[in-house]
């Protein structure tokens, strides 16, 4: 079945994730999410109470996919002016105006005049000056540290993370170094982190983790397996992509 939307642009699709719960506009040449939203999504825990912040959001997909979830309020904070358009018409179309708000602003001006209980955020994974950019300007800034980097992120992170609050992170499995090092910088522990290999037997090529200002030891979680033997989805991989929980 065809979908369509009077907020949905002729370059633009209309898809839907989580059995048809979530509809997501997205550019068709632009800059689309890949699995590294629905895995953050599932990995981020949330509470009824919660006032959270994403920084970079994007088209805002992790937002929407979080919407499953308890929280009250969730800011998403975007530099690119397309992909803020996009993430305020992608919560219009999902009827969550009332419980995300979508800023233009770069991160590192951000400045809320409040903290926030939970932080998180899938930060472009490529150093400037590496791999080859994207002809879409709009995918190359979501994709190489052209605006801001790992650095920046955990810096804003520390900044407006309440004291017992809890951030998550999914970066590059090769720039693990990179990302403990931001978090030590900033002066944030990391509590959790969980590997995600392609295949079983094959090195991670991504990583998900959890900090927060109080962990003394890190817990290493069983590694995710995106496909099985066949090259189809593993049934966790499969739990996921339709909602967990759901």
């Amino acid at each position: 079945m065809k979908l369509s939307s009077p907020l949905k642009g002729e370059d633009e699709t209309l898809d839907t994730f989580y059995l048809g719960r979530i509809l997501v506009l997205q550019k068709k040449r632009g800059y689309r999410f890949s699995v590294d939203a629905p895995l953050l999504a599932d990995f981020i825990q949330t509470k009824p109470s919660d006032e959270a912040l994403e920084l970079g959001a994007g088209s805002g997909i992790i937002s929407l996919l979080l919407s499953i979830k308890p929280f009250k309020h969730i800011t998403a904070v975007e530099i690119q002016g397309s992909l803020a358009d996009l993430a305020r018409r992608n919560v219009r179309i999902n009827k969550l105006e009332k419980k995300i708000s979508v800023i233009q602003e770069d991160l590192e001006r951000y400045q809320p005049g409040q903290k926030y209980d939970v932080i998180f955020s899938n930060p472009p994974y490529i150093r400037k000056g590496e791999g080859q950019l994207s002809l879409s300007e709009e995918r190359s800034v979501a994709r190489h540290e052209l605006k801001c980097d790992i650095f920046a992120v955990m810096k804003k992170t520390a900044e407006l993370l309440h004291e017992e609050g809890r951030a998550y992170f999914i970066f590059q499995a090769k720039r693990k170094s990179d990302l403990y090092r931001a978090a030590e910088k900033s002066g944030l522990m990391i509590d959790s982190v969980r590997f995600i290999h392609p295949r079983e037997g094959r090195p991670p090529n991504l990583f998900l983790v959890s900090c927060n200002f109080s962990s003394r030891q890190e817990t290493v979680l069983p590694p995710f397996i995106l496909y099985d033997k066949k090259g189809a989805y593993t049934s966790e991989a499969e739990e996921i992509f339709r909602g967990r929980g759901l």
